[in-house]
């Protein structure tokens, strides 16, 4: 039944024509429904008549006219923008930092990660309370997106090295920073969509409603995508205090949150907003209600056909009904947490399965963290495909068309997914280097003579031969004798071709080498100042150990005459430039043999010089750890320095990273299928009382899903990360299966309803059911 709009005082209100306002008596009852409306078309109330007359069918057009759009909706949006750039943007490149700067290994750094999230999605619960009964959504956005900004500056400042005379203070004060984080990002979630919801007049606006909310997300997604893409480039192509930038790559997102937090501000100044006071929460009630129906199910004997019926007496049947089928889809979110233990490792260890992989495209180098953004992307490109194509064509085929199967698929699909990342891995391990066991050790024999020189080192069996600059590697050198004792004494024999070997004249024979457990020596075959063949232990060892950040990791080995010492080796590059210098150290020789620390350097060529002296050229790549040697001339004595020589400690990263994209869509499928699914169904089947608590309840999913992968990341199950893979795809099908037992039992609200209506009898003596009747106003 449509009821028609009078105008009283520029207000437009429904007029009830069964109002008591006017008589039965002023009507016969055989007047027709045109002479009626003749009746009561009274001028001076509803102005249908005259210069300003208006007509039935305009009403509604006249009324939108009268609201004007919010202007207030703008500075939302863009407050969320901001606000969403910031999360995304410091959440990118969180789990670099928890590893590279903060020095945790590859599982606390996932553990302190997924609490971190954890957090972000249990606060919202907290800051809908707040918003609700104490101080309604624009307060609680004002306040708490100031501890937001906090928190922000209080991470950047964290990430600047310098200022800490301790990690341990870094680590406290990174802590703290996540912490206000956690608050401000949950505290704000439930408040912001619905602040915006506000502002809209209803029900004259629902179009733009509409429209706003399609904005909305639109700018959440568009914020996600430039702040993923964004960071990392700020993080690894900045350098601060001799690293990675993350005090920049930090920062931006601080001050993208203040802007943010200033947008608000002049939207309130500007007197936009449409400030609704706190109405109270129905979660209180709910709570109560089960709390009141479990007591009374102890105290008493009385059956009651539903035990929350015990708490019809205080709460009513109304609310009691509307509880009773929360809880029915409550229980179908017990499974729920496992499909986010899944999803959000996307930000943890498929970050650091990235930084395993190969990123270089042309001339251009895909950073690890970077890959996050290709969620985003997928998801805008993919919602319109499934909602007009995939779905459509699903149902023609009679698949798909009920909510709970699609879940179930999408879930399935994030098991797959994850089998797909555990196969991707296996074929990383093979790139991995192989870790040195106790009582074994590693070498790399390098020849640095001008000539052809033959090895025989006695922990292998054959004589080695090697060119200049040529080097053989034995990766594992069992330190144990046959009758179980320890011994680190080797024997080394080299042998050369006298007078054809540059001016080595000599050699001395055999060499002695001692060799450590779990160390990766590096051994040169080179001559001292008498031009005699010697073999140096160069110290520092290797480190055989990817870097993790995955850029590559270069040292210098040099054999330098004394006066060199205080010099500098420059590597010039395209995108950067390095310095390593020669190290101190006081010899009693005319020559020193030894080695730099590692850096973390681009991967690009690089010109060697020596001072103005051009040495040679150099190639490296992502993953790979390099050793380059700066020596002396061996030839001639002429002062001069031969050509650089690079030596491959660990191959590089030989797997691309765009092997990712596969996961990344099947898990972005999965999401749609499961996650924006479970909102429609849970938003479909709740009456409309429950759906803020169906909202909290959802959020929560989220917090115990990231919960999960902690659980399983300090179990430390398996030492491989394939198979803590293949442990979560199993895991995933396993909790389908349980999805499923509970899904085959659910019967959607239609259902019931369908139910309900064909038990009721049609009376006979009433002539024929007029079928397009409904007592529902908003059914014509």
């Amino acid at each position: 039944m449509y009821r028609p709009l009078l105008e009283s005082e520029g207000v437009f209100e429904e007029w009830d024509l069964a109002s008591s306002e006017f008589e039965e008596n002023d009507y016969e009852e055989d007047d027709t429904e045109e002479e009626m409306w003749n009746i009561y078309n009274i001028k001076e109330s509803t102005k249908l008549l005259g210069n300003d007359e208006k007509k039935y069918s305009d009403v509604e057009q006249s009324t939108e006219e009268k609201v004007k759009y919010p202007k207030s909706v703008f500075f939302i949006v863009g407050n969320e923008f901001c606000e969403r750039f910031s999360y995304y943007g410091m959440k990118a490149i969180l789990i670099l930092y928890l590893h590279n700067q903060l020095k945790f290994d590859e599982d606390t750094s996932t553990v302190i990660y997924h609490v971190w999230a954890m957090l972000c999605y249990f606060t919202p619960i907290l800051g809908a309370i707040i918003a609700d009964t104490w101080l309604g959504r624009f307060k609680t956005i004002f306040y708490i997106s100031i501890i937001y900004v906090f928190g922000n500056a209080v991470l950047s400042i964290s990430a600047v090295s310098p200022i800490f005379f301790d990690l341990t203070v870094e680590k406290v004060i990174a802590f703290l920073g996540l912490l206000l984080i956690a608050l401000g990002t949950g505290g704000i979630k439930p408040c912001v969509s619905a602040f915006g919801g506000d502002q809209f007049v209803l029900p004259q606006q629902e179009k733009q409603l509409t429209q706003f909310f399609f904005v909305f997300y639109f700018s959440i997604n568009a914020g996600s995508l430039l702040s993923t893409f964004i960071t990392p480039i700020l993080r690894d192509d900045v350098q601060c205090f001799g690293d990675d930038c993350y005090s920049l790559a930090f920062g931006v997102p601080a001050i993208l949150m203040f802007v943010a937090l200033l947008i608000l501000v002049l939207g309130y100044m500007a007197r936009l907003y449409k400030i609704v006071p706190p109405q109270g929460t129905i979660l209180k009630e709910v709570s109560g209600c089960i709390r009141e129906a479990l007591r009374k199910k102890r105290r008493t004997h009385v059956r009651k056909k539903h035990w929350l019926d015990h708490a019809k007496e205080k709460y009513g049947e109304e609310l009691v009904a509307d509880v009773k089928v929360l809880l029915k889809v409550l229980v179908l979110y017990i499974p729920l947490p496992f499909f986010w233990a899944l999803f959000d490792q996307q930000g943890s260890r498929w970050t650091f399965q990235a930084t395993r992989m190969d990123g270089t495209i042309g001339s251009w180098v895909l950073k690890p963290d970077q890959m996050q953004v290709v969620n985003p992307l997928l998801i805008l490109l993919m919602i319109p495909l499934f909602d007009r194509v995939v779905y459509p064509l699903l149902g023609y085929c009679n698949l798909l068309k009920r909510q709970l199967p699609r879940m179930f698929t999408g879930g399935v699909l994030a098991g797959v997914a994850f089998l797909v990342s555990g196969f991707l891995e296996l074929q990383l391990e093979n790139t991995y280097p192989v870790a040195i066991s106790s009582d074994h050790s590693r070498v790399m024999l390098i020849n640095t003579l001008p000539c052809k020189v033959n090895a025989t080192p006695s922990w292998v069996d054959d004589t080695i031969a090697m060119k200049q600059y040529e080097y053989d590697q034995t990766k594992d050198i069992s330190l144990r004798s046959e009758n179980g004792m320890l011994f680190s004494e080797f024997e080394v024999e080299i042998d050369f071709v006298a007078g054809s070997c540059g001016n080595i004249v000599g050699k001395a024979d055999p060499y002695r080498v001692t060799l450590q457990e779990k160390t990766a020596h590096v051994v040169l075959i080179t001559a001292d100042d008498n031009a005699t063949g010697i073999l140096v232990n160069v110290d520092p060892p290797d480190d055989i150990e990817k870097s993790n950040s995955g850029l590559p990791k270069l040292r210098m080995l040099y054999n330098v005459e004394v006066d060199k010492i205080g010099s500098q080796v420059f590597l010039d590059g395209a995108v950067e430039n390095y310095k390593f210098n020669f190290t101190n150290i006081n010899s009693t020789e005319d020559y020193i043999v030894s080695g730099t620390e590692y850096q973390e350097v681009e991967p690009d060529s690089y010109d060697i010089y020596l001072a103005d002296e051009l040495l040679g050229r150099i190639d490296v790549k992502l993953g790979g750890v390099y050793d380059f040697l700066v020596q002396r001339n061996l030839s001639i004595n002429n002062g001069t320095y031969q050509d650089v020589g690079l030596f491959v400690v660990t191959q590089p990263n030989s797997v691309h990273m765009l092997w990712l994209i596969p996961q990344y869509f099947i898990i972005t499928a999965s999401e749609i299928m499961f996650s924006i699914t479970g909102l429609e169904f849970s938003f479909t089947q709740a009456p409309a009382s429950m759906k803020s608590v169906l909202q909290a309840a959802w959020l929560l999913t989220v917090s115990f899903g990231n919960l999960i992968v902690v659980i399983i990341a300090e179990a430390k199950f398996f030492k491989r990360q394939s198979m803590e893979f293949f442990l979560f795809a199993a895991l995933m099908f396993v909790d389908m299966v349980l999805f499923a037992v509970l899904a085959v039992r659910y019967k959607y609200v239609d259902e019931i309803k369908a139910e309900n209506d064909s038990t009721k009898e049609i009376p006979k003596d009433t002539g024929k059911v007029n079928e397009a009747f409904s007592n529902d106003e908003t059914k014509f």
